[in-house]
């Protein structure tokens, strides 16, 4: 856990700039620009990568992901600039509230796996190189993104008392436990053999 070093204004002004950056849709924005239709009558409703996957459009997914990620390591790398590591996580964890509580399209976004991802990336690259690897061999052995992002999220806390002596550990924390309550329905799911696979279309 970072030393609170920082005035409350300057947390908050973070705080509030790393919100901002997550709440971008990018997934609504490209679904429209790309002519794929409304994203949340989609598969899961989901603004996601994942869902975005399911409209069979791979370009469109990519991006969605790359983007998605980007804004939540934006939030990291410009606190990093310019104020001390306790601005620094929390800019990412507003990041993430943002992505998944935007205010643009009344507090319901997506699941926050990129964003947690890319969040993790530039917090602690390590931690955030780990959650990925989680990810990647979880999603290649069973094929659930969901599945895949579970198990990334429930490792990062572990990765980071391993691979930066606890940093991150709070941070990883509260990103895994949110995760994990956006997921619920996939959980459920999951439990019942009625998961949609990677790439299935909904």
């Amino acid at each position: 856990m970072p030393d609170l070093t920082s005035s409350a204004s300057i947390l908050i002004l973070w705080a509030v700039i790393g919100y901002g950056l997550g709440s971008i849709p990018f997934g609504m924005v490209l679904s429209k620009v790309m002519n794929l239709g409304d994203l949340r009558k989609i598969g899961s409703g989901n603004i996601g990568a994942t869902n975005v996957l399911r409209t069979g459009n791979k370009k469109a997914a990519a991006l969605t992901l790359l983007l998605d990620g980007g804004k939540g390591a934006v939030a990291v790398l410009l606190a990093r600039a310019f104020a001390a590591e306790d601005a620094v996580q929390l800019a990412g964890f507003a990041a993430f509230l943002g992505h998944c509580f935007p205010v643009w399209l009344g507090f319901r976004g997506g699941k926050g796996v990129a964003t947690f991802i890319g969040t993790m990336l530039a917090v602690s690259w390590p931690v955030g190189l780990a959650a990925c690897a989680t990810w990647l061999f979880i999603a290649a052995l069973f094929r659930y993104s969901s599945l895949a992002a579970l198990a990334a999220a429930g490792f990062a806390p572990i990765w980071s008392i391993v691979l930066d002596g606890g940093s991150v550990l709070i941070l990883g924390v509260a990103l895994a436990v949110l995760i994990y309550i956006r997921h619920w329905g996939n959980i459920r799911r999951l439990r019942n053999g009625t998961e949609s696979r990677i790439g299935q279309k909904g």
